[in-house]
This record gives structure tokens, C-alpha cells and sequence, in this order.
């Protein structure tokens, strides 16, 4: 491949999410990239794509929204310490992110003491992963099939029926957001990339989490590095269509972005030393939120044009991807989050008393016999860098959310936020507190219907290689890429294919951070095979 020269090629940048940032970070950084020649082309009128936090869009004055949360680890996130080791955090410009997060860890440890909770508000002993031999030996038999043999075969496919009553599924599956009928291979890969994990699955001793949620401690502060630095950010500004050219050689380049902006359709043609940087697809498409009284609705019909660039991508190669192997069974892929903006400690502290997590320290409490299979993250206060004094939040999601629930007797997604709060607390059997409780919290609800569709069945083909077969000066981008053993549904995933994407395209003389694989670590393997026969 020839490099590009950094002082004359302009980047166009499809996508304001992590990976879009990471691809212009590293450009500057490590590239030596004017930050005046990289573009950012964003839909809407913020940055961050899905790692979002922020005031609640039907109710800003009173309560706040996160959508979902990040839990990083030290091993895994190699590619993403790299980046924001040398990014100024929020609150200290002499402390980078990677510093304040380290800082933070060391001060408020990651312990769940309640990981497992059951219909009758017992927190049992998650230590046990209750896994059989004949479970052992299914995942042993997993681990050991190749992908290409894999295909698109989904996990119930691979374990017997009790596997899915186990403590390691049942934990696994809310640490990580698996279903039963998800991708094997997705799962394979994961249990490569968090072997690690299996010994602190019940504490989540291993997660590493910021000071405030990610958007606050992540996405503002490189914000805020890549305006310093001179990055064009232009929001409004949707990309609609990408013209491929053929060249002589056999090679690709992309010629022509189509977009509509503020003033309305407009084509930008692309010179021979420019560069496109494309995300494709969206878990985070078509949210919709509901309040205190309210229900979100679930969207079907993709109105907000989250996949449908790829979509008009796709048609034009064989090898650019299949977006309707992931976006084309909303059914399989919903979930529905709630953030509590509570007014007072009254539900917090119930609940400290009640797990024995000191403030913060909890992570993520599940209950897993309940109708709607409601988990609740209870994060370190504040979780968002502007709460007021006094206001506190915490936030939950369902994976089943036509079913009825166990004291709201309605599906999850027919609910309204004080409904789905009166679940949360009849759960927990905390009945005495509920009408204070209701009184004194703002619930607002987010339907995401392709939350999970990364762990989609899917062929080999289906994601399109992260710079494709002959590209000359495009690269795809984002959680629907291809990156050999990597793991989707991660910051990591996102950051480590914009690295790989502008080294190569820059020939930059640093190398990326190899994938972790806990099991070359004798130790790290000892420890899980404890675990999983213990």
C-alpha cells in the first residue's frame, strides 16, 4: 500500500461516535496530521455516538439519561488506555484520562457483593458457577471449533439446556449482554478475551470503570482535545451515499460522499490524497425515550438512518457487508434501559444496607429469576459531572421485555417509568420505601431495538473487513467491522480498528497493541480452569 503524505491529505471522517474520534486522535497524534485537515461529518448536534450520558431529552430540568454503560478492564482495552493516556482528563488538564482512571480504581474497587439475586430477594453464592461436566466439555468443544466451521450457529446450539440455568450464564449473559440465540462464534470469542474474568465474574473484581460516566469522563474530554488541535467537527451533516471507483490496478477508492446538511443536498468530491473514514451501523438507532407516565416506543421501520448508509454501501460490493444480517430482526436484539434521578439517598443507601457494596463499589446486581430480567448498575456519585447536590442516579435494563412482570403485570415495554420503578422495588423487597421512593425519583426509560445486534448470527462475510480487499484510500469503521478475535460490543473494538486503520494508511512506525489472550498466561489459565470445576 502506498502511505499517504500527512501534511496534504484531508480526512473525511463518516461519524462522530469513539471510533470516528479515535480515528482523528490518532491521525494527530501519531500521524502528524493538522488537526485543520481532518473533518467530522456527525447527524446530529453531538459527538459521541453511542457512549452517551446526559440530561434527560422529555425531562432536562429533573433527570438524567444513560442509555447503557462501558465496563473496561485493564487487559482487554489496550488500544483505548493508549489513546487517552495522552488526553487531558475532564476536571484535571495535568492528569490524563488513563491517569484518572487508574486513580479512581485504586480509591473505589469494584466488589459486587449481590451479583445474584432471586425471586425471594436472596443474594446467593454467585462463587459457584454450577457449570456440569458435560457443560465443561460443551464449551471445551466451542473453544476448539473454528469460526469458518462456527458459521452462523447460534449458542443454544453448542450447550445443553442446563447450561442456561448456570451461575456462569447467568452472569455472563448480563456482564456481557448475551442471548441464548446469539452467535457461538461471538461467544467464542469472548470467552478468548475475558478468560481473565472468569475467576472475579462474581465480583467483577476486574472491571475498571471513570470517575462519571463515559461520556463525561471520555467523550468530552477528547472533545475537547480534537477542537484544541483544529478538527472541523460539522454537525448536521449526514452522509447519505459513497461512490466507489474501479481503478486500473484492480483497486478501490472512494470517490464521492453525498450528503445532506443544514443546506440541504450537496456532493464532496474526493481528491486523490484524501481519505474516508466510514462508520457503519448503530445499536443506539432508533432510541426512544419515556418518562415518569409515559411508555418509549419500540421503531421498527429505521426512521433515524442509522444503517441506512450501509445499506446503500453494501449494494455497491460483495464484500462491504450485509447490514440485514444484524438490523433485520429488531425481535431478537431489544432491550429496554431506565435511569432512577432520585432526589434524595433514601433508595441508595436501602440499597448499600441491602447488598453490603460500599457507596459504588456494586457494579451490577441481577435478578435473574425475575419476569423481565431486570439488572441495575448502581455507578459511584456522581455519575454525571453536572448532577446538583443532592440528586443521585443509578440505571437498570430488561432482556425480557414482552414478558410480564412478577408484581407489574404487563410487559417491561407496555410499562411506564414509575411502573417499571414499582418492579425495581418490589424486587428488591423494599416495599416499605416505595411511595417515598416514587415520589422523589424522575424514571426515564430508553427502548433500544438493535441493542445486541452485534452478537447477531452472522457468516464470516456479513461484517466487512475493516479496510477492505484493495481499498486505496477508505476504511470502514465502528462495532460492524471485521477484526480478527477481537470482541464487538466494547470501546476497544472501536478504537483498535481506527489504530489499525490510520497506521496503515499512514505507515505509521508504531506498533498497535496485540490482542490479550489470557490463556498464553499460565497463571491466568490455571485460574480459570479452577474456576470453571471448582
Amino acid at each position: 500500500m502506498t502511505h499517504f503524505d500527512s501534511q496534504s491529505s484531508e480526512l473525511w471522517i463518516v461519524g462522530g461516535g469513539i471510533a470516528g474520534m479515535s480515528v482523528a486522535a490518532f491521525a494527530i497524534r501519531d500521524a502528524g496530521v493538522p488537526g485543520q485537515h481532518i473533518h467530522i461529518l456527525e447527524e446530529t448536534g453531538v459527538t459521541g455516538g453511542s457512549m452517551d450520558g446526559s440530561h434527560a431529552p422529555n425531562n432536562p430540568q429533573q433527570a438524567w439519561v444513560t442509555r447503557g454503560g462501558r465496563m473496561l478492564t485493564d487487559e482487554t482495552y489496550l488500544c483505548t488506555w493508549d489513546l487517552f493516556s495522552t488526553i487531558p482528563s475532564l476536571e484535571n488538564p495535568m492528569v490524563s484520562v488513563r491517569e484518572e482512571v487508574i486513580r479512581f480504581n485504586e480509591r473505589v474497587k469494584t466488589h459486587a457483593q449481590a451479583r445474584l439475586i432471586d425471586k425471594n430477594h436472596q443474594i446467593i453464592d454467585a462463587s459457584q458457577l454450577g457449570l456440569s461436566m458435560h457443560n465443561r466439555l460443551e464449551m471445551m468443544r466451542l473453544l476448539a471449533t473454528s469460526e469458518e466451521r462456527l458459521g452462523s450457529k447460534r449458542i443454544d446450539e453448542y450447550f445443553s439446556p442446563d447450561f442456561f440455568s448456570s451461575n456462569f450464564w447467568r452472569m455472563w449473559r448480563t456482564t456481557f449482554a448475551f442471548q441464548k440465540w446469539h452467535s457461538a462464534a461471538e461467544l467464542k470469542r469472548y470467552l478468548l478475551r475475558f478468560v481473565q474474568e472468569f475467576s472475579r465474574l462474581h465480583t467483577l473484581g476486574g472491571v475498571r470503570r471513570t470517575k462519571y460516566n463515559q461520556y463525561d469522563s471520555m467523550i468530552v474530554p477528547l472533545q475537547r482535545w480534537l477542537l484544541d488541535q483544529g478538527v472541523d467537527v460539522r454537525f448536521g451533516h449526514r452522509v447519505t451515499d459513497v461512490d466507489f471507483a474501479t481503478l486500473p490496478s484492480g483497486e478501490r477508492r472512494a470517490s464521492v460522499l453525498h450528503l445532506q446538511t443544514p443546506d440541504g443536498a450537496q456532493t464532496l468530491a474526493m481528491r486523490e490524497q484524501d481519505l474516508a473514514f466510514i462508520t457503519l451501523g448503530s445499536i443506539t438507532s432508533d432510541a426512544r425515550f419515556g418518562g415518569n407516565d409515559s411508555v418509549p416506543e419500540l421503531v421498527r421501520d429505521r426512521r433515524d438512518h442509522g444503517w441506512s448508509l450501509w445499506e446503500n454501501i453494501a449494494r455497491k460490493a460483495p464484500d462491504f457487508g450485509r447490514p440485514v444480517a444484524f438490523c433485520g430482526n429488531v425481535d431478537e436484539h431489544k432491550w429496554e434501559s431506565f435511569t432512577f434521578t432520585m432526589h434524595d439517598d433514601t433508595l441508595l443507601k436501602r440499597i448499600e444496607a441491602y447488598s453490603g457494596n460500599a457507596p459504588g463499589t456494586g457494579a451490577l446486581m441481577t435478578f435473574f429469576e425475575s419476569g423481565w430480567h431486570l439488572s441495575l448498575v448502581v455507578p459511584y456519585q456522581p455519575h454525571f459531572a453536572d448532577l446538583p447536590d443532592g440528586k443521585f442516579t443509578l440505571w437498570g435494563y430488561g432482556f425480557e421485555v414482552d414478558n410480564v412482570g412478577d408484581y407489574v403485570r404487563k410487559p417491561m415495554s407496555a410499562a411506564t417509568g414509575r411502573e417499571v420503578l414499582t418492579e425495581v422495588i418490589k424486587q428488591l423487597g423494599f416495599d416499605d420505601i416505595l411511595n417515598h421512593v416514587l415520589a422523589t425519583t424522575d424514571v426515564t426509560t430508553a427502548m433500544l431495538p438493535y441493542a445486541s445486534a452485534l452478537f447477531a448470527c452472522r457468516t464470516p462475510s456479513d461484517r466487512p473487513l475493516n479496510i477492505p480487499k484493495g481499498a486505496q484510500n477508505f476504511a470502514f469503521m465502528g462495532q460492524f467491522v471485521e477484526i480478527p478475535e477481537d470482541v464487538v460490543f466494547t470501546v476497544e473494538y472501536s478504537v483498535r480498528c481506527a489504530m489499525l486503520a490510520v497506521y496503515q494508511f499512514f505507515g505509521v512506525q508504531r506498533p498497535v497493541p496485540a490482542i490479550y489472550h489470557g490463556l498464553t498466561d499460565p497463571e491466568v489459565g490455571l485460574k480459570a480452569l479452577e474456576t470453571a470445576f471448582h
